[in-house]
């Protein structure tokens, strides 16, 4: 095992465009580090560049305290783990697991070893004498992830390797994902696009944008403390609710007000997040995540009500997601709009994922499902004031924190 260390890395195709822009990151030694962020944020090519897959533009690498810029990939003592399995077919899943390892000219007696150890922890055992095309999805990346397992490496990379496996299946596989890592305590970075799969796997999350760390820390401070109005609406689903909102001085509180409602922020608040008092008589982005709200006729939390009417519910069982318009307009900030394209798969800088055109949104609220909110009828939020968030309306940052308490 080994730890890992990126020192102001970079990456530039073309001669100007950075995929990954001055990344310092340390993966300590056995730790689950994943790489989350939309599509070209650049978490692929700084893990193909830990594999050595590509050069380095700028920087260091180090794996094991030892500078690897140079090295080649197959002298890293690193294993890789693609999306599409990459297995031979004319092979049989035994053959599959020990084809590296032959190539290493390994003893037959440890090639065994090796091989049935790793079916053995897989369950591969009932298919060592199938050939790929008899296998499913999920079996076939189990292979996968045995080809590497058998290599015993230093550490293990891993690219969206459960992206093309349904969703029963990505569940099953990253639960045994995180059995693999209890038992073998490898060092392990992994890439998604999903952010469950980040929260649910990850030791620690690494949230890239545009080839720029943003955040790197748990899945829990993360979801709790987001630095910026980015990670903020990137983690979480459904996604942080945002609008801009006038903070103002009430007594030894403070009051926010948006479109028609009004949310009292009572003193302890602002005395834990002592940078709020330099906003009081500005405008805010405020962040109301929707798990902060709940049915104040259903048992809520006793905090200030918004009224609001429900334009879509979706029933889910063990919640119902209430979805109703503000009236007011869209955050305007680049972040927001990263975020807006992100969710509409664009490609270009249009505005076509954000809400509602210009004078509405929508937000969303996560109630209980004892709840009887239906489309069309109007219901009391409760909001939890003390998880609010505030952000920046220029920079975007964070103002204190929830955690501030």
């Amino acid at each position: 095992m080994a730890e890992i260390e990126l020192k102001g890395v970079d990456k530039i195709y073309g001669g100007d465009v950075k995929a990954v822009d001055d990344l310092n990151l340390r993966i300590e030694d056995g730790e689950f580090m994943v790489l989350v962020g939309p599509s070209g944020c650049g978490k692929s090519t700084a893990l193909r560049m830990i594999a050595g897959l590509e050069e380095i533009s700028e920087g260091t690498l180090e794996i094991g305290g030892e500078i690897v810029n140079d090295r080649a990939p197959k002298d890293r003592d690193i294993a890789m783990v693609f999306q599409n399995y990459a297995l031979y077919p004319h092979m049989t899943v035994e053959q599959n697991l020990a084809f590296g390892l032959k190539l290493r000219k390994v003893s037959k007696a440890e090639i065994a070893r090796r091989v049935n150890e790793a079916a053995g922890m897989l369950g591969l055992e009932p298919y060592l004498k199938r050939k790929p095309g008899a296998l499913s999805g999920g079996q076939r990346q189990r292979v996968a992830m045995g080809r590497a397992i058998v290599r015993e490496p230093r550490a293990f990379l891993m690219d969206e390797p459960l992206s093309n496996l349904d969703a029963k299946l990505r569940v099953q596989m990253r639960a045994s994902l995180n059995q693999l890592h209890e038992r073998l305590g490898v060092t392990t970075v992994y890439v998604t696009h999903d952010q469950t799969e980040a929260m649910t796997l990850g030791d620690r999350v690494a949230v890239l944008r545009d080839g720029r760390l943003q955040q790197v820390d748990t899945p829990k401070r993360l979801f709790d403390a987001p630095v910026n109005l980015f990670v903020a609406g990137f983690i979480g689903s459904p996604a942080m609710n945002f609008v801009e909102a006038d903070l103002s001085a009430d007594g030894d509180g403070a009051l926010l007000a948006f479109a028609d409602h009004k949310i009292p922020v009572p003193a302890s608040l602002l005395e834990s997040r002592k940078e709020l008092r330099d906003y009081l008589g500005q405008r805010v982005i405020l962040g109301i995540r929707p798990s902060d709200f709940s049915d104040a006729e259903a048992g809520g939390d006793g905090g200030p009500t918004l009224d609001v009417t429900a334009e879509v519910t979706e029933e889910l069982g063990t919640e119902i997601n209430v979805i109703f318009g503000i009236d007011a307009p869209p955050v305007r900030h680049e972040d927001a709009a990263a975020l807006a394209k992100d969710a509409a798969g664009e490609e270009d800088d249009s505005e076509a994922g954000l809400p509602l055109g210009a004078d509405r949104s929508m937000f969303t609220a996560r109630v209980s499902p004892r709840s009887q909110v239906r489309p069309g009828s109007t219901i009391s939020l409760s909001v939890d004031v003390d998880q609010l968030h505030f952000f920046d309306r220029v920079s975007g940052l964070a103002i204190g924190s929830p955690l501030d308490r």
